[in-house]
């Protein structure tokens, strides 16, 4: 029997160690510092629960020690510590935390330790990524890469029409970092939350995309002409965050006020996530579309990927927590098992150009109920 353990067990992590527990072959423990959270799967009794500080990097290291692999689910702000903490442990490990540091920088030790680490392997990052890597190694050469996404209540309610899925302090860092493009080969840098383009869906209606810093990775392992990733939200949320922003309600530098010194974005935070947080049964989807064109054997193609995923009411389980924690789970089976070995640390793209993964990744989605489809077409110049 392998031994996992799932660091996190928020909205995310705890879909993940609900899916493990499913598996007789795995004996499952969670560790979060939030008994609260804890408690939320505290009626599997096969799961074991630690309550711990996972912000301490040496604990991580030695809590990870005794386990045939690791999954993350942490808050940004302690990705990369968690990272090198499993890696030194010598430990496999699938993440979904969206850091901001280039964690490529610990590809080295990861090789140097023999440890395969699959990061930002959620679903955007994540099972985006592996469409875009599966489609560079079917085509010769890629002109046009684009991905949208987004998670949103079904209910838009005024004023904001959003619902975080997650940590507090992620989404603001999403509407604040600067978003990295690739426009005619060379690499750009434009504000968050720039370049709005309303979009119609289908069972969905009309959403506004804008840019952010999604493409990560991307930039370095993808050569692509024009390369974009954006955002999806109801129309009017990007003004209002845009509002906010500029008026320095996002801000970190402390400012003092009545004698007290205090940093905007922790006031902002403090009450903006109350009107955030998602009503218990509270109906909410996951879509993301991924647009890909190139040459191929002297034609142009275009190869197009669309998810849409609802809230499942009979397990109380949004689709934020599926889309993003069902493709870390697979891919930590994988580590399992022995039958992904690819030492270093390995963003999802590097697995999506593997043969026959991105079909196996897409296959053990739709076993979970949550269906990926595609078409390519052939197109002229």
């Amino acid at each position: 029997m392998k031994k996992a353990i799932v660091l996190g067990c928020g909205l995310i992590g705890s879909a993940m160690v609900r899916d493990l527990a499913t598996d007789e072959g795995f004996r499952v423990t969670v560790a979060d510092v939030d008994q609260e959270n804890l408690s939320a799967v505290s009626d599997l009794q096969k799961v074991y629960r630690i309550e711990r500080d996972l912000g301490n990097a040496d604990l991580v290291q030695e809590l990870v020690s005794d386990f045939d692999v690791v999954l993350g689910a942490l808050p940004s702000r302690l990705g990369l510590a968690t990272l090198r903490a499993v890696i030194e442990s010598g430990k496999p490990y699938a993440d979904i935390s969206f850091m901001s540091e280039d964690f490529l920088q610990l590809d080295g030790l990861a090789r140097e330790k023999g440890v395969t680490a699959v990061v930002d392997c959620g679903v955007a990052p994540g099972l985006a990524n592996m469409i875009i890597g599966y489609c560079a190694t079917a085509m010769d050469e890629l002109e046009r890469v684009e991905f949208y996404v987004g998670g949103l209540p079904k209910q838009r309610r005024w004023p904001y029409q959003y619902k975080a899925p997650f940590a507090p302090y992620d989404v603001i860092e999403e509407y604040t970092r600067p978003a990295r493009l690739v426009e005619n080969g060379q690499v750009v840098v434009k504000p968050a939350l720039s370049e709005p383009e309303l979009m119609d869906f289908p069972r969905v209606g009309t959403l506004e995309a804008f840019n952010t810093d999604g493409l990560r990775s991307l930039i370095k392992t993808i050569k692509a002409k024009n390369m974009k990733e954006k955002t999806l939200r109801y129309p009017g949320h990007r003004d209002m965050m845009c509002a906010l922003r500029e008026t320095g309600f996002f801000a970190k530098e402390e400012i003092e006020v009545r004698g007290q010194r205090v940093a905007p974005v922790d006031l902002t935070a403090k009450l903006l996530f109350p009107l955030w947080a998602r009503e218990p049964g509270e109906e909410e989807f996951t879509i993301m579309h991924v647009i890909v064109e190139g040459r191929a054997n002297g034609k142009y193609h275009r190869y197009t990927y669309d998810l849409y995923d609802e809230y499942d009411p009979k397990t109380d389980m949004t689709s934020m927590a599926r889309t993003t924690g069902y493709p870390c789970v697979i891919v930590a089976r994988m580590l399992a098992d022995g039958s992904l070995r690819m030492p270093g640390v390995q963003p999802p793209e590097a697995l999506g150009m593997q043969p026959g993964m991105l079909s196996a990744v897409s296959t053990a989605l739709a076993a979970r109920g949550v269906i990926l489809h595609y078409k390519v077409e052939g197109l002229s110049d």
